[in-house]
């Protein structure tokens, strides 16, 4: 199974974020051209949160607020869960079905943004894993 570093490394998508200041509107933009559900919310280079679609249709579309009125940092998530480049794919994947979020933040030991993975990457890692497996226990087997 690839290292959390080695999957970052084969995402060929520019990291996409937004800033507190920026109105929801904006980040929903960002969000689209980018097809992300979810964002991270950078202040210059400092991780600050993460803005995802559940933040969107909680608080501003269930409390009747304006997209284009609102400001990221009014709802963004700001305590942010993250691991660091060393973490396994099972402890990311364990984190993220305990705290039942979709999207994890990489940082380096710097605190600097590594990357972002989502539950989809650690899937797609897992599934291609176990058929590298299955192709070799069947060599093996074959031999």
């Amino acid at each position: 199974m690839k290292t959390l570093k080695q999957m970052l490394a084969g995402k060929h998508r520019p990291l996409a974020a937004v800033a507190p200041s920026d109105s929801v509107f904006h980040a929903l933009t960002v969000m689209a051209q980018n097809d992300v559900g979810a964002l991270l919310v950078l202040d210059g280079e400092q991780l600050v949160g993460i803005f995802s679609e559940r933040d969107y249709a909680r608080k501003i579309i269930l409390q009747g607020k304006s997209s284009k009125e609102t400001l990221v940092r009014e709802i963004m998530s700001d305590r942010v869960a993250y691991v660091t480049p060393s973490a396994t794919l099972d402890e990311c994947m364990a984190l993220m079905t305990e705290k039942r979020f979709r999207h994890l933040p990489v940082l380096n030991e710097d605190n600097s943004i590594a990357g972002m993975i989502s539950i989809g990457d650690l899937v797609k890692e897992t599934i291609s894993s176990q058929q590298f497996l299955i192709t070799q226990l069947e060599r093996y087997i074959a031999g």
